[in-house]
């Protein structure tokens, strides 16, 4: 006859406890993880240019298309530009067929990646839809930079 101790059902259901804690703690930071590489932040030509922007990480950049700044490709759907919140610029390089609404002096909201170079790589450039629309982004980015500007001047 085989005598269990009292203590062995006790560390069975210890041991399962604990296993399934483990199991729902890899989990969460699994999804975690998905979630935290899947988020868009947003950045103003400002934060990019003082070195806020992470390199080589998909985010948002928004503002006005600075005047005089778009140069198209001849030869490819290549087009240079720069976004600016008044205060400062980010160059931008898009591959694509950019938006009927994209012009200069209009806001912007691009997406892509900063390269090492310091140029910003969109794959996504979305134009605003009407004369009063301008992305919340984008406009509190110019505020922001005209704020700064007019502080500096005092």
């Amino acid at each position: 006859m085989r005598i269990i101790p009292k203590h062995a059902h006790r560390r069975k259901r210890l041991g399962l406890i604990l296993l399934l804690l483990a199991g729902v703690g890899t989990s969460v930071g699994f999804v975690t993880m998905a979630l935290n590489e899947n988020m868009n932040h947003f950045y103003s030509p400002t934060e990019v240019v003082d070195g806020k922007a992470p390199k080589n990480h998909t985010f948002r950049i928004g503002g006005m298309v600075r005047t005089g700044t778009v140069k198209r490709s001849n030869s490819s759907l290549d087009v240079n530009f720069e976004v600016t919140d008044t205060a400062k610029n980010v160059q931008v390089l898009y591959t694509g067929i950019l938006p009927d609404l994209f012009r200069e002096g209009q806001g912007v909201v691009a997406q892509g990646k900063l390269n090492d170079d310091g140029i910003f790589v969109a794959s996504q450039v979305l134009a605003k839809h009407d004369e009063t629309y301008m992305p919340p982004e984008a406009g509190q980015a110019i505020k922001d930079a005209q704020k700064l500007k007019a502080s500096l001047k005092e």
